[in-house]
């Protein structure tokens, strides 16, 4: 059977759930504080020409031009579909 999540519930995931913790602590994402800004690993091209702002909840990797957002991340590391990496982080707020 399938899992259903509303519109509204996907957007409180991508809203809420902070992408530096996504980047520090679900994903454990190879990371250098630099000043005020987090930089990261981008998991696709492996450079660290990155930042995340927190104002969009979005993370970016300036070198492939990609922009991920807390949902998006999951699935490229963890290499998972959307469903799986919604559950993963469902499972975070629910503890």
């Amino acid at each position: 059977m399938s899992q259903y999540y509303s519109a509204d519930f996907l957007r409180m995931l991508r809203n809420e759930i902070l992408i530096d913790e996504v980047i520090t602590d679900l994903m454990n994402l190879e990371v250098r504080n630099m000043r005020d800004r987090l930089r990261f690993r981008c998991p696709l091209c492996y450079n660290f020409h990155t930042a995340t702002n927190h104002v969009t909840n979005l993370a970016r990797c300036f070198d492939c031009q990609k922009n991920f957002n807390p949902i998006d991340l999951v699935m490229t590391v963890g290499k998972c579909s959307f469903m799986d990496a919604v559950k993963i982080l469902k499972d975070r707020i629910d503890q």
